[in-house]
């Protein structure tokens, strides 16, 4: 059996635009975290299932059990178990699966009651089991983000660096900042994530400075940035996280120091200090481990 956490972290992994990178951080994130020693949940909330297929199941239409058919069974008060339908990957997470079923429960979100808090009823049921849970979702403003967002304690936004991504931001801090005051008081901003960068162009460092000038005073931005890379977009078809494909690449190191970011964000002010040294000593001990593979 399980034992019970204290306290479990939400954090919901959002943009309205898609192809900005949210499934490769879920994963990598995720991933990242259970290679520090916690227990992680990832769950699908996206129809396309790209988390699902990127995790080792190429078919997610085909899965028995989804996080539609749980929440369906929570719209219609049907009892479930905590860990229906909870898949397992060989890297230590555990995973909700998601698939195009969401479409269509997305759409009967509209009439039911509390219909922006039916997510949350089922991390209620899962939570004491777990560090983390990491929730990548839909790349819209529609309902199931709604309901990420409602139950999230942070939000981390993946956005690309270029010019499109970055100016459509403002939508999404404005969305944000409406549940915050509507639904769910304890939402913070968890930072922005620039992702795919070139950072040989001039372009890319254009980018970064608009980031910085327009959110920068109000919302952390990652000290870490993804670099773009081929051998990051072909994690998707080997169903493993960056670390398994390319240990010893930079997108590997740049996603193991966002984990330390993460990690420390989540710790009282008290105890952040040693917590970052023993992380950075952790990622010397992994830095040294890829050297040898």
């Amino acid at each position: 059996m399980r034992r019970a956490r204290k306290n479990c972290e939400v954090i919901a992994i959002t943009n309205q635009k898609g192809g900005v990178g949210k499934t490769t951080t879920t994963s990598n994130l995720g991933i990242g975290l259970a290679r520090k020693g916690k227990k992680v949940l990832l769950l699908d909330a996206d129809a396309q299932g790209s988390l699902t297929a990127s995790l080792g199941y190429p078919e997610p239409d085909r899965l028995e059990v989804t996080l539609a058919n749980v929440l369906g069974k929570i719209i219609h008060d049907e009892e479930i178990e905590p860990v229906e339908g909870i898949l397992h990957h060989k890297e230590g997470v555990d995973l909700m699966p998601g698939n195009i079923e969401l479409s269509g429960l997305e759409v009967s979100l509209v009439n039911v009651m509390s219909r922006e808090r039916v997510l949350g009823e089922y991390i209620q049921l899962v939570k004491d089991s777990y560090d983390y849970i990491l929730i990548d979702c839909m790349p819209s403003l529609g309902m199931m983000t709604i309901n990420a967002l409602a139950c999230a304690d942070r939000v981390l936004i993946p956005v690309q660096a270029a010019y499109l991504p970055v100016k459509g931001l403002q939508q999404l801090i404005k969305a944000i900042g409406k549940v915050k005051r509507q639904i769910n008081p304890k939402l913070e901003i968890e930072g922005i994530l620039l992702t795919m960068v070139d950072s040989r162009t001039n372009y890319a460092k254009d980018i970064s400075t608009m980031l910085q000038e327009a959110y920068g005073s109000k919302v952390k931005i990652f000290s870490n940035s993804i670099p773009i890379s081929v051998r990051a977009a072909e994690i998707s078809a080997e169903g493993v996280s960056i670390y398994e494909h390319d240990p010893k690449g930079k997108v590997a190191m740049t996603y193991f120091s966002l984990t330390e970011e993460v990690l420390v964000s989540g710790f009282p002010e008290e105890n952040s200090a040693g917590t970052e040294q023993s992380f950075a000593a952790g990622r010397g001990e992994a830095l040294a481990d890829g050297n040898e593979s």
